[in-house]
């Protein structure tokens, strides 16, 4: 049985069959009223900035999508980015319900002994042996750069501070960090403690997405402790209004390292810079980012979640047709001028025989740009899908041997294309 094709404008879709799969053409996705504008030349998007640092990268948040990057992947010493690490394997802690923002903390000599003397000599002047709140120990962490405070986090979270790194290194791979390894809570350099631009990167988009609210202490300018008040060493704080994060980082090893983030209307991005040769050098760096990618990117919603975008044929089921969608938005992001290029596809096996489950996967949707990919995306049911009676189902079996017969004359029908200009 074919599927019912259709051309998709702004998208050019091409259904693809061969062999039992067939590919359906989703649903348009809704388009904004037209506004009019006046008319302005075409014009490419011009490369990403030259700037200064040996690697970096510029994630769209909304996507995760790296939209310009160099050396992403080289492993580097991350100095205090690492905190980023630890807040979120703190926030995520304190989610789960293992410790509490008002628990009292102890802090103790290794804490206070490695406060003055870590990966930048940044301290929140803790006291040995006082109780503090976790919550400030965050803050102290966060705006201060405290290594005292990130020690003695580490060492409430997880009793030690070598077993808070195993917890570190283990939502590391939940997260897909696949080229980081972290020795310790602060960003100390010591021997195998390593992650790179991508990595820091995705983390800071999991911190941002996962715990908003302890993001939200990053874009905080100073904080007081023990009757000391120190300012956030991440200068775009003043210099950006847009900007509210994320952290700052620096050894002689290292360099100077700043993750960035930005919110400007709807969109979000991410800029990471690591090996910078000056303090303000990172700061410039990352803000020409942040403004390349507002000025020349876009992010589109294509496909609404749990919304049905084919309802093919269903064999041996209660219902003859299985609603078919996404669990979550679709979400693309290009470069300025280049939506009506996109391409979507559905990948969907051309005999579905029941039962399914409301979630299960059932194909793929796919959306490339002049032949890459950009998007590949389960495609679900959208409802449960029991078998029929037993004589429904008999029927459909002798109906299925037809079926399975004519779909072999079909396999070496050549691809059809749709285009839409």
């Amino acid at each position: 049985m074919s599927f019912l094709r259709s051309i998709l404008t702004p998208f050019a879709v091409a259904a693809l069959v061969a062999g039992t799969a067939a590919a359906q053409t989703p649903p348009p996705p809704p388009h904004p009223a037209a506004v009019p504008r006046p008319t302005v030349p075409a014009m490419p998007v011009p490369p990403p900035p030259e700037v200064d640092g040996q690697s970096w990268v510029l994630m769209d948040y909304a996507t995760g999508q790296i939209l310009a990057s160099k050396n992403p992947d080289e492993r580097r010493e991350p100095a205090s980015l690492t905190k980023v690490m630890t807040d979120y394997v703190v926030s995520a802690e304190i989610a789960n319900g293992r410790v509490h923002a008002n628990d009292q903390v102890a802090i103790s000599e290794h804490a206070w002994r490695s406060g003055g003397g870590g990966t930048d000599g940044s301290t929140s002047f803790l006291k040995l042996n006082s109780q503090v709140e976790l919550d400030d120990l965050l803050k102290g962490m966060i705006i201060q750069s405290g290594n005292d405070a990130a020690i003695a986090l580490a060492e409430h979270t997880a009793g030690s501070e070598d077993a808070f790194a195993n917890l570190m290194n283990a939502y590391a791979k939940q997260l897909g960090m696949t080229n980081s390894h972290f020795s310790n809570a602060s960003g100390y350099p010591v021997a195998d403690h390593y992650s790179t631009a991508r990595d820091i990167a995705l983390m800071s988009r999991a911190l941002i997405h996962d715990f908003p609210v302890d993001y939200a202490i990053s874009k905080i300018k100073e904080f007081e402790w023990n009757g000391i008040k120190q300012q956030n060493r991440n200068a775009l704080l003043w210099r950006d209004p847009a900007v509210d994060g994320i952290k700052t980082g620096h050894t002689a090893a290292a360099g100077f390292c700043l993750a960035a983030s930005a919110q400007r209307g709807d969109e979000r991005m991410i800029a990471v810079v690591m090996g910078a040769s000056t303090d303000k050098g990172r700061a410039d760096a990352s803000l020409a980012l942040l403004n390349y990618g507002f000025r020349f990117y876009e992010t589109h919603k294509l496909y609404d979640a749990s919304k049905p975008l084919a309802t093919p044929k269903l064999w041996k089921g209660e219902a003859n047709q299985l609603p078919i969608g996404v669990a979550e938005n679709v979400l693309v992001t290009v470069k300025t001028g280049q939506y009506d290029k996109l391409k979507a596809t559905m990948d969907i096996p051309a005999t579905l025989i029941a039962p399914f489950k409301k979630g299960q996967q059932v194909g793929t949707l796919r959306v490339t740009l002049d032949g890459q990919p950009i998007q590949s995306v389960p495609l679900i049911a959208l409802n449960d899908a029991p078998q029929g009676g037993f004589f429904s189902r008999l029927w459909d079996s002798i109906l299925l041997w037809f079926h399975g017969n004519k779909k072999a004359d079909d396999a070496a029908a050549p691809a059809v294309a749709a285009d839409a200009k």
